[in-house]
């Protein structure tokens, strides 16, 4: 077979399949390969007319038919399976060639993957995708980390497939070494989960508390996407909400079961955030509300437990309302980022990548399931202090949340006097007064730890660690 293709893609389902169709549309010839040999020939056999196609069902047919420096994208379920392709196929590969994992691996497996074959002179690329079956089709936002070395090998090939943004600039750019790519496609996630659970927990608000029906909430979402909260997930959120189920006449979202399931990427989001010792509370909250709503039989069983029940509200009541429910949905949109990028320069910070924050918000305008109108202000922000310690620090953002605070405090009060449970929205105002405070009851906790452990504490007054002798005479001694 002669080494033809410019690029490779093995693992042909859904998003691999898209993904190689995405290149023979932009003009690659891509070489396709599938552990069933059958569906590499269904590929050519559907969309072959759509660009230059190779199949190869074998491992030695497809690393055959790739031009030097071979690129090799693995489309596979994250895990043992991407570890048992790489097995596979390295030992066929030659020092230059490039291996792209494009699944949503562990930023911490893609570090280890990327040392072992860097050992073989052989590049390994973890690359973040977002924008599901149909952006890998028709434009992706993708987050490659990986040598400058590969990107320079791979990187024009991912900016001609990639989503443009508005002033025509590809979402896509090279991020960083080793881990960084699929770190930061990680946190994309956990931000990707705190909007999905503030925007329901405005759907909720406006259902039970201004009592607007399904389809007056999709009118209410496709307005607020014609201002400021212009993104993916608002758009997509007004067609959900319109939608009436066509066996029951019913709106579909009465129709659907009340149990949200997730993948892992906004838990290892957590997870990661809590080794890093990085506060993203929203974030955690709407993990932890998908969580709670997957519990059945313990929601089943606290059923009867007491409680207050909203008052719908009505008229210019219910409208004002809304109103307010807008202020806290952006203030709270602003810190699910605020913390989402903290998190990305903590671990750029640890792992020594060199992240520019910026380029991130950049690289999701488009293509990706965060996309947001104000990603563009995200960008300019960080592109004009990299050193913004964080986004409420931008003296825009810090304008806008502190206008929406008091309808923001009003919409969780609300919440809670009618019952309502709001744990993303009450998290991040939480933690925009956390922020604030000149002073955090953290105090107490240090003179708790050193009084039970002996862990120490420092003092306002004077530098150094410090305990008191609590057992004894309670005199206090330089640690």
């Amino acid at each position: 077979m002669s080494s033809t293709a410019q690029i490779g893609v093995t693992g042909l389902a859904v998003m691999g399949s898209n993904l190689a169709r995405n290149f023979a549309r932009n003009g690659f010839t891509v070489a396709v390969h599938n552990r069933t040999a059958a569906k590499t020939r269904a590929l050519v056999e559907e969309f072959g007319h759509e660009g230059d196609f190779v199949a190869a069902e074998s491992a030695k047919e497809f690393v055959d038919a790739l031009e030097r420096p071979r690129r090799l994208i693995v489309m596979v379920k994250a895990g043992e399976p991407t570890d048992a392709v790489i097995r596979e196929f390295a030992p066929l590969l030659e020092p230059g060639d490039v291996v792209i994992d494009g699944g949503n691996a562990h930023f911490e497996d893609t570090r280890r993957r990327e040392r072992e074959l860097r050992e073989r002179g052989i590049h390994f690329v973890g690359v973040g995708i977002s924008g599901g079956e149909e952006g890998a089709l028709l434009g992706p936002s993708i987050m490659p980390g990986g040598s400058p070395e590969s990107y320079d090998a791979l990187g024009p090939m991912l900016e001609r497939i990639a989503a443009k943004a508005a002033d025509g600039t590809p979402c896509t750019s090279h991020v960083g070494p080793d881990g960084a790519g699929h770190f930061v496609k990680m946190v994309h996630n956990g931000i990707e989960y705190a909007d999905m659970q503030l925007i329901a927990e405005a759907y909720h608000l406006l259902r039970k508390v201004a009592g607007y029906s399904p389809a007056r909430i999709a009118e209410t979402f496709r307005t607020w996407n014609r201002g400021r909260l212009d993104s993916y997930l608002i758009e997509i959120t007004a067609e959900v909400l319109a939608h009436v189920d066509t066996a029951t006449g019913k709106p579909f979202v009465d129709v659907v079961a009340d149990a949200a399931e997730q993948k892992g990427t906004g838990r290892w989001t957590v997870q990661t955030a809590m080794d890093l010792g990085v506060p993203v509370s929203g974030i955690a909250e709407a993990v932890f509300a998908r969580a709670v709503s997957g519990h059945a039989g313990l929601r089943a069983a606290s059923r009867g437990l007491a409680g207050p029940s909203a008052q719908p509200l009505a008229g210019e009541a219910a409208d004002a309302f809304a109103a307010k429910v807008e202020q806290a949905l952006y203030a709270s949109k602003i810190v699910s980022y605020t913390q989402g990028f903290h998190q990305i320069r903590a671990g750029s910070e640890e792992y020594g990548w060199g992240i520019d924050l910026g380029a991130v918000a950049s690289l999701w305008r488009g293509g990706c399931i965060i996309r947001a109108a104000f990603l563009d202000r995200i960008r300019a922000a960080y592109d004009a202090r990299p050193d913004l310690p964080g986004l409420l620090a931008d003296a825009g953002f810090a304008q806008e949340i502190g206008a929406a605070q008091d309808d923001w405090r009003a919409v969780v009060a609300a919440a809670v006097a009618g019952g309502i449970p709001v744990p993303a929205f009450a998290a991040s105002l939480s933690y925009y007064d956390a922020l604030r405070a000149e002073r955090l009851p953290a105090a107490l906790t240090q003179g708790q730890r050193d009084f039970f452990g002996a862990h120490t504490y420092r003092r306002t007054d004077r530098e150094g660690s410090f305990h008191t002798l609590w057992s004894g005479d309670r005199t206090e001694t330089t640690a």
